[in-house]
C-alpha cells in the first residue's frame, strides 16, 4: 500500500512539473537572468506554485533567481511566524511586507457585500510596489486552470464580456510581467499535491469566510460538470486556446462591416448549412433536466 501511495505521489508530482514546464515553454515566462518574485499566500496553490519552481530551478537550461513575498494584511488571528519558519527551514530567500489592508477593507466594505474586490486591489498594489523596490523582472502568482475558467464564466455570467485569465500579461502599472506557471495544472491535483507534501496551510479570514460568493456559486458548477463529464474542463480550457474570432460577434476584433463573398475558398469561413455536432448530453452538462428540455421545446 505503501509502495502504490509513493507511486501515485511521485506520478502526481512529475505531472505538475510536467505541464508547469509547458506552460513555461508556451508563453516564455521564464527567461535567462530573470529575477522571479514568487507571491505566497499562505494557501495550497502559492505553496505548490514555489516548491515547482524550485525544483525546476535546479534543472533548467537557464539560470533564474526566486525570492518568496507574502503580504501580511494584519488579519485577525493571522499565524505570522509560520511563513519565515516554512520559507527559512526550506533556505528560501523572503520578505514579509506588513500592510494593514484587512482594517481597510472591513472600514470601506459593508458587513454581507463581498471584499474580494478592494481586497484584490489593495493587495496588488503593495505586490506592484514590493516588485520595483525588490528589482524583480517577473511577478509569479499561483493561479490555476480551475481558477481561469471560473473567471471566464464569471465575467460571461455577470461581466458580459469574453475575458479570463491571462498565462502571461503586462502589469496593471505597464512596469512588471506578471506569470501564472500554474495556468495547465488542476486544483484537485494541486490540493493533492499540497496534501503530499504536508504544506502549513494558512486560510483566509477575509475571501475564504465569505458565503453565496458567484465564484464560489461557479466553482461548485465546474464541480459538478467535472465529476458527472470527465474531461468537459480539459474541452473547455482548450477552448480559450482555439478562438475563431470570425464567428463571435465583436464588430471591434473583426471586420463584418466590410465582409464580401469572393470567388475562391474563404479562409476560417463558415460550413453554412452543415450541423455543429456535439456530444448527445450537452443538456444535462448545463444542469438541464430531459423533462425540462423536452417542455421547453415544446413551448418552442
Amino acid at each position: 500500500m505503501l509502495k502504490k501511495q509513493q507511486y501515485n505521489a511521485n506520478k502526481l508530482q512529475k505531472r505538475l512539473r510536467r505541464q508547469v514546464g509547458t506552460a513555461i515553454a508556451d508563453f516564455n515566462m521564464i527567461e535567462a537572468g530573470d529575477r522571479i518574485m514568487v507571491c505566497l499566500s499562505g494557501g495550497k496553490d502559492s505553496y505548490a506554485l514555489l516548491d515547482i519552481l524550485r525544483n525546476l530551478q535546479n534543472h533548467a537550461p537557464v539560470n533564474f533567481e526566486l525570492i518568496a513575498v507574502n503580504l501580511d494584511q494584519k488579519q485577525p488571528g493571522f499565524p505570522e511566524q509560520v511563513l519565515p519558519s516554512y520559507l527559512t527551514q526550506i533556505n528560501m530567500p523572503f520578505r514579509i511586507v506588513e500592510q494593514d489592508t484587512y482594517s481597510v477593507v472591513k472600514r470601506v466594505i459593508a458587513e454581507g457585500k463581498t471584499t474580494c474586490s478592494l481586497c484584490s486591489r489593495l493587495r496588488r498594489g503593495v505586490l506592484y510596489r514590493m516588485a520595483g523596490e525588490l528589482g524583480v523582472s517577473k511577478i509569479a502568482l499561483g493561479h490555476h486552470r480551475d481558477d481561469i475558467l471560473e473567471t471566464l464564466f464569471l465575467n460571461m455570467f455577470y461581466g458580459g464580456k469574453l475575458k479570463a485569465m491571462p498565462p502571461k500579461l503586462v502589469s496593471d502599472d505597464g512596469k512588471h510581467i506578471v506569470i501564472r506557471p500554474l495556468a495547465y495544472c488542476k486544483e484537485k491535483d494541486l490540493a493533492a499535491y499540497a496534501e503530499i507534501s504536508d504544506f502549513p496551510i494558512i486560510p483566509c479570514n477575509l475571501c475564504g469566510s465569505q458565503k453565496n460568493l458567484q465564484r464560489q456559486a461557479i466553482k461548485e458548477m465546474m464541480q459538478h460538470w467535472d465529476k458527472k463529464f470527465p474531461g468537459r474542463l480539459e474541452t473547455m480550457f482548450r477552448s480559450i486556446q482555439n478562438i475563431q474570432l470570425s464567428h463571435l460577434a465583436d464588430t471591434s476584433r473583426y471586420d463584418f462591416v466590410n465582409l464580401q463573398a469572393q470567388d475562391r475558398p474563404f479562409e476560417n469561413g463558415d460550413t453554412a448549412f452543415d450541423e455543429e455536432t456535439f456530444e448527445p448530453n450537452i443538456e444535462e452538462m448545463l444542469g438541464l433536466e430531459t423533462k425540462e428540455v423536452d417542455d421547453r421545446q415544446m413551448v418552442l
